[in-house]
C-alpha cells in the first residue's frame, strides 16, 4: 500500500522548514554583532535574544522531525 502526502500539509511543512532558516539567519546575524532596538529605542538584550532564538530553532527542529514521520 502506497501512502500519499496531503499537497496542503506538504506545503505547510515547507512554510515552516523557511520559518527556521530565517530564525538561524538572525542567530547567524546576532553572532555577527547585530543590534535590535525597540520602537522607542531602547536596546533589544542580544544575550536574550539569542537564548530564544536557539530555543525556537530547537523546537522547530524537534516538530518538524515529527511532522516528517507522520507524513512518511
Amino acid at each position: 500500500m502506497t501512502k500519499t502526502t496531503d499537497p496542503a500539509a506538504s506545503a505547510a511543512l515547507e512554510r515552516f522548514k523557511a520559518q527556521r532558516v530565517t530564525a538561524i539567519y538572525r542567530l547567524d546575524l546576532i553572532a555577527k554583532g547585530a543590534t535590535i532596538s525597540y520602537e522607542d529605542g531602547t536596546p533589544v538584550d542580544m544575550v536574550s535574544e539569542k537564548k530564544r532564538l536557539e530555543d525556537v530553532v530547537a523546537d522547530m527542529d524537534r516538530r518538524i522531525a515529527q511532522i516528517e514521520r507522520a507524513l512518511g
